[in-house]
């Protein structure tokens, strides 16, 4: 039984400054969410997307090791698996490069209701990245219908802000929303983290978790007025890419699991920790879990305090313990 499920599977050939390569790292949002998700679940989580029939069996076997369900995944007779150059500078600034053109990448990063497997129907909750500027909105109306949770991220920020009208169209068609700063701050402009989330729920947002990065994050449920700050979890940085997308698969199971927004905050931040400390996703190991607790209690000793107010945080200077 599948109880949660995802989207978008991209395989990254990375460059390095110094000329090393990391090539056929599997990535794309949809494996970095599953992660995130496996962590905290016992029950199925599974991965829905295109690939070629050249998808790379480590990427299979990967995510075969972790228990993730990949009868979503459609096997492509006619286009190559989604590849990217990742190109990686010295001050760790990232360039990607798509390493094919034409219908490809729209064919495989298409997901429409019929593309989603009948045993995914079933499941309680969905997250995948959208377009700020062009959301896809179908899915997401016809995965709520059936009672599934629907948290989404944008994948990049938009390249405006937002009209009135086609903020509260993204906000609301969602449980969870889930932004960056900068994300945020390009739909609804400039301001410190309070006031950004309190643009996102004026504009319908029901639950926000606002990342930031080193800074940690901010989550909060409009209907109860909660909000909590999530420290981040201390660990050797390498790379933070896919730990936004961690944090997202472990968020939505945190709360759909708890109903505990500040305890599925901890899930989400304890999740991205492991995404940041390689390049590419964590080794499948029998201690996942096990660490994973760790880590939560060690993280729970900074997120003892009280609901957090909006009126009482907004322009206070962020402090990180």
């Amino acid at each position: 039984m599948i109880d949660y499920f995802t989207f978008s599977v991209i395989i990254d050939d990375i460059v390095f400054h110094d000329g090393r390569t990391l090539m056929g790292v599997l990535g794309g949002g949809g494996p970095q969410t599953a992660f995130g998700m496996k962590l905290w679940t016992q029950g199925g989580v599974g991965l829905c997307g295109g690939v070629g029939l050249d998808f790379p069996p480590e990427a299979q076997a990967w995510l075969d090791a972790m228990g993730i369900d990949t009868c979503g995944l459609r096997r492509d007779p006619v286009h190559r698996s989604l590849r990217a150059w990742q190109i990686i500078e010295e001050d760790g600034r990232r360039t990607q490069v798509w390493r094919m053109q034409g219908e490809t990448i729209p064919i495989h990063l298409a997901l429409r209701p019929d593309q989603v497997p009948d045993a995914y129907w079933s499941a309680r909750g969905f997250h995948f990245g959208v377009h700020p500027e062009a959301p896809n909105l179908r899915i997401m109306q016809a995965l709520r219908e059936r009672g599934i949770v629907v948290s989404i991220e944008p994948f990049r920020e938009a390249s405006r802000p937002l009209s009135d009208v086609e903020l509260r169209t993204l906000t609301s068609a969602c449980d969870i929303f889930s932004p960056n700063v900068v994300e945020a701050e390009s739909l609804v402009g400039g301001g410190d983290p309070m006031m950004l989330i309190r643009r996102l729920t004026d504009a319908g947002a029901a639950i926000v978790a606002l990342r930031m990065g080193a800074e940690g994050s901010f989550v909060h449920r409009a209907a109860t007025g909660e909000t909590w700050y999530i420290p981040p979890v201390r660990t050797q940085v390498v790379d933070p890419v896919g730990a936004g997308n961690a944090y997202c698969g472990a968020l939505l199971v945190g709360w759909l699991e708890t109903g505990d927004l500040r305890l599925a905050g901890m899930y989400a931040a304890v999740a991205a920790s492991f995404l940041v400390e390689q390049y590419g996703l964590p080794a499948p190991r029998p201690d996942l879990r096990r660490e994973a607790a760790r880590r939560l209690a060690d993280l729970s000793a900074f997120c003892s305090g009280s609901i957090i107010s909006l009126d009482d945080l907004s322009n206070r200077e962020l402090l990180t313990p």
